[in-house]
């Protein structure tokens, strides 16, 4: 029983469609990737399902819920939570008030229990709980922000682009602990253009262009198809 699926999703931002009839599904605990280069549609459609952006048709269904058009607060209290592109985290904040943020939907009880869990999968935001947000390596703040995003306990992780401006070394690291999250029973939705990275992960992988999905498959289908490379590129894709 998929977790989510979005059924011919169109967004237009004035007279633009930026996605248009766009149809992804995600299992239970699965892990599926949306890759593309710069501009096809990636990041609007991860702020359409978390109501950030409104959809103009087609229906986004979260456990079986439309959830389309209800509202970001809504979505995020049902179980579906965002690490945005650019982490944007509370530079001027410690560690621990982002954390806290996060969890502002949630009762008081399960806190102390969930900052635990966030330590034990990231140490590092326990050694700098007390520090200025940011004042953490780049790495680290994108630990925080998936950290953060996890404090809102979802049932759903959206993670934008978590590869931005890493190094190599570090992108590893990240995408380990994206496995060790779903190991927990968390379903991920990874927006990327580091499709590398995101295919060693994945189940299952879409490539975008031009606002509509332009292909789909298992991901190490995907991850070794001269497709991917085509897309990429701007060139024709065959299959």
């Amino acid at each position: 029983m998929p977790i989510l699926t979005v059924n011919n999703l169109c967004v237009r931002m004035g007279v633009q469609e930026i996605l248009r009839g766009v149809n992804i599904k995600i299992e239970k605990n699965g892990i599926v990737a949306v890759l593309g280069s710069n501009g096809v549609g990636k990041t609007t459609l991860m702020r359409a399902i978390s109501n950030i952006y409104e959809s103009s048709e087609g229906e986004i269904l979260f456990r079986r819920q439309d959830i389309a058009n209800i509202g970001s607060d809504k979505v995020v209290k049902l179980g579906v939570c965002q690490a945005p592109e650019g982490r944007q985290i509370f530079s001027n904040m410690t560690v621990e008030e982002n954390l806290i943020l996060g969890a502002y939907h949630q009762e008081k009880k399960h806190f102390k229990g969930d900052l635990d869990k966030i330590f034990e999968l990231f140490p590092i935001v326990k050694e700098r709980l007390r520090q200025k947000a940011g004042a953490m390596s780049g790495g680290e703040q994108q630990m925080l922000c998936i950290g953060r995003a996890l404090m809102g306990r979802p049932k759903l992780l959206l993670l934008d682009e978590p590869s931005l401006g890493l190094a190599p070394l570090i992108i590893k690291d990240i995408f380990d602990l994206i496995k060790k999250i779903r190991e927990a029973g968390t379903a991920i939705l990874i927006v990327e253009q580091n499709a590398k990275a995101a295919l060693s992960v994945a189940d299952y992988g879409y490539i975008m262009e031009g606002g509509s999905i332009l292909m789909e498959g298992p991901a190490a289908e995907l991850a070794s198809s001269n497709s991917l490379e085509a897309a990429y590129l701007g060139g024709k894709v065959h299959g």
